[in-house]
């Protein structure tokens, strides 16, 4: 069984910059891909940025360039810097990872974007 948790949400002014981390603990296989999605109030879930074990990237049209993904393979850590942050920016940020067919999620935390 695999678990992650979100940490370093919050408040954050508009151009303002946060840094979320995710620990997943258990069995993480080399061949995993990690990731953030975000949900706002009353939309869906979506895609924000993907990373591979080997390091290839993947965002959302809407945050390249203000948004950069990390992984620590060792730690089996994920991270997502957020800078240039926008109001609509402000969601409810979830972890990810894919391995082996199955798929988990963390709880989630809390960004507002907000003067």
């Amino acid at each position: 069984q695999v678990q992650l948790v979100e940490s370093g949400g919050g408040l954050v002014q508009p151009g303002g910059s946060l840094r979320l981390s995710c620990a997943a603990s258990g069995s993480i296989f080399s061949g995993s891909v990690m990731g953030w999605y975000r949900q706002a109030p009353g939309k869906e879930r979506e895609f924000v940025a993907v990373i591979a074990s080997g390091g290839s990237t993947n965002y959302r049209d809407s945050v390249k360039g203000r948004f950069t993904i990390s992984r620590n393979n060792a730690k089996s850590t994920v991270s997502l810097q957020m800078d240039s942050l926008k109001p609509e920016d402000t969601a409810v940020y979830h972890c990810n990872i894919r391995m082996g067919g199955a798929e988990y999620w963390g709880q989630g935390t809390q960004v507002t974007v907000s003067a």
